[in-house]
């Protein structure tokens, strides 16, 4: 199959420092861009977020690793709820090494679960999990799992069924470790909401155990993370993870403005489309571009698409202002249940969080397309981090393994992102190429906000979005 984005190697808190050569492929949903068209976990609800922009820490734009595959199948890109990813371009490495870095244990997926090989069968225990760097600190992965079901909970937040198939991911992990009570805090709250609630709930057993941020909030946060590095570290690029495993990029997509064309009258072939006066109050963005990292990437998308660069996205802002002035601009975060309903017409959102639209369409009576502005691709990771004041440290360390196995990143596969293990799955011969067709294509060469360019967005943002869209 075709590999998604060629990536380039960055870090999950930066940005994506490598380009993506991609194969143009039609949209399926018939739109005229090169875009496609496109739960509650037992305990509680999840949410994943906007955090800031394009993940990776990586200081380098590196072009992403080069596997000559694509980002198989299906033009729909989008999955899920409406919100983003920040990151490196980079997909997985595809590293020869089996072994991961500091443990020593087995980093290749193991079978039909997906779980990681753990390199020994140390007794259970041994170590102090708040400060445990892998999972050999616990007496290996034997160890680690009996100390998280020992703590008996997960608290988990900004994680969204719908968004990347985290209502699969959730399932699976409470499937495999049944002993370990998951709650699903705050869906929807974006990446610095994330970090809020860490300070806020501090010292009491609500806090969140671990965090799925975008790029910028995670470069601004590195203080709240605790090192670990998973099973499979090996297979991950060193562009995609801070050196000591503060962070580690999950998952990426392409910007991408979804649509009715029902409402909007006809296909999306310019960003202009959006002023229509028909159009009042029925355009989105997936939150608040100052906290959340998929609206801060649709502004950099808009920049870029009228003339403006990575280092300079004031013309995304002007964009924007012009669709207030114009009276398109809604001031309400985009979700599912509004696209539903009819009361959004466009929704700039990452192309995974497009798909459930996409999907759910037929059977609700819309039509949900994506648009792609030629020669505009842009990505971000997520990063996957740990706090370090977690209430349940075992647990939150596990969950981290689990995400890194065969089995969670086929499910993030599945719903539209694409995992940063993809190379080193298609090599193990892991990958599942069912969820594979869910990925994206894209025409041309993948951009990502590099980790100062992803600062400097930040900045720009926080000192000028509400005075333009006020």
């Amino acid at each position: 199959m075709p590999h998604p984005f060629t990536h380039a190697a960055r870090h999950r808190t930066g940005t994506i420092a490598g380009l993506a050569t991609l194969a143009l492929i039609a949209s399926a949903c018939g739109s005229n861009s090169t875009a496609s068209s496109s739960s509650t976990t037992t305990s509680s609800t999840s949410s994943s977020d906007t955090s800031s922009s394009s993940s990776a820490m990586s200081s380098s734009d590196s072009a992403m690793s080069g596997s000559t595959d694509a980002m198989s199948g299906s033009d729909s890109a989008m999955s899920g709820s409406p919100e983003a990813m920040s990151g490196s371009d980079s997909a997985m490495s595809g590293s020869d090494s089996a072994m991961s870095g500091s443990d020593g244990s087995m980093s290749g997926m193991s079978g039909s679960d997906g779980s990681m090989m753990s390199g020994s069968k140390a007794p259970a225990g041994g170590g102090d999990a708040k400060t445990a760097t892998s999972a050999t600190d616990l007496g290996g992965m034997d160890g680690l799992v009996a100390a998280a079901n020992k703590e008996g909970a997960l608290n988990v937040i900004a994680l969204p069924p719908e968004w990347s198939d985290y209502k699969e991911v959730i399932a699976g992990f409470q499937k495999k470790y049944p002993n370990i009570k998951l709650t699903s805090q705050q869906p929807d709250v974006s990446s610095a909401e994330e970090i809020a609630a860490a300070d806020t709930n501090k010292g009491t057993d609500k806090a969140p155990d671990v965090f799925d941020l975008g790029t910028a909030v995670t470069l601004a946060s590195l203080n709240h993370f605790a090192p670990y590095k998973v099973a499979a570290w090996a297979d991950i690029p060193d562009a995609n993870k801070e050196a000591t495993g503060l962070w580690v990029n999950d998952y990426t997509g392409v910007m991408t403005v979804g649509y009715n064309p029902d409402i909007v009258g006809k296909d999306v072939t310019s960003l202009d489309d959006l002023k229509a006066p028909k159009l009042k109050g029925l355009v989105a963005l997936n939150g608040d571009p100052t906290q959340a990292n998929s609206a801060l990437l649709a502004v950099v998308f808009a920049g870029l698409t009228n003339g403006g660069s990575l280092d300079d996205i004031s013309k995304g802002v002007d964009y924007f202002a012009s669709l207030k002035k114009a009276g398109t601009l809604s001031t309400t975060k985009a979700s599912g249940q509004l696209i539903a309903a009819g009361k959004l017409a466009a929704v700039f959102d990452w192309s995974y969080n497009q798909l459930s639209a996409t999907t759910a369409g037929p059977a609700n009576g819309y039509t949900w397309k994506t648009f792609t502005p030629k020669g505009v691709t842009l990505g971000s990771y997520y990063n996957q981090a740990i706090n370090k004041d977690a209430p349940h440290p075992a647990a939150a360390r596990l969950w981290e393994e689990y995400l890194y196995t065969a089995q969670a990143q086929n499910f993030w596969m599945k719903g539209g992102a694409l995992p940063i293990l993809y190379d080193a799955m298609k090599k193990a011969g892991t990958l599942d190429p069912a969820a594979a067709k869910n990925l994206p294509q894209v025409d041309g060469t993948l951009q990502q906000l590099s980790p100062d360019q992803a600062t400097k967005a930040n900045v720009y943002v926080k000192a000028n979005w509400a005075k333009a869209v006020s």
